[in-house]
């Protein structure tokens, strides 16, 4: 296995290894990469190559087009919203190019931990 191949299969064990959702967007809102849980919740709504926007509505586009600019101002991981249905908080995460310019994003969430109990892992419901 080539250096860039064996980099590549860490990098995606790694990400698939992250028990939170992680979907990552260039600028045009395309799914570059969905991690082994975003697959498992959301793959009946987007994939790979597709829409960002055939899980969300304008509302969504436009709040995005602000964190990115928010982004190329220089803002890096930016908080969006505590969702309280999910009990998550969310986060947009601006992704640069070597060179610091904004090449895409992804939103990164978070479950609540207990402060009685710090070390209990991360369970999301269906996903094993």
């Amino acid at each position: 296995m080539n250096e860039l191949l064996e980099r590549l299969t860490l990098l995606e064990a790694i990400l698939d290894a992250y028990p939170y959702e992680i979907v990552c967007c260039d600028r045009s809102h395309t799914v570059r990469y969905m991690n082994r849980v975003a697959r498992a919740r959301y793959s009946a709504f987007i994939s790979v190559r597709g829409s960002l926007f055939n899980c969300h509505n304008e509302s969504s586009r436009a709040k995005i087009e602000r964190f990115l600019e928010r982004a190329d101002a220089g803002e890096g991981e930016m908080f969006e919203v505590l969702n309280k249905a999910t009990g998550e908080r969310e986060f947009f995460v601006p992704v640069r190019d070597p060179e610091g310019r904004v090449i895409g994003y992804f939103e990164r969430h978070e479950n609540y931990w207990s402060p009685d109990d710090p070390a209990q892992p991360v369970k999301i419901p269906g996903i094993k």
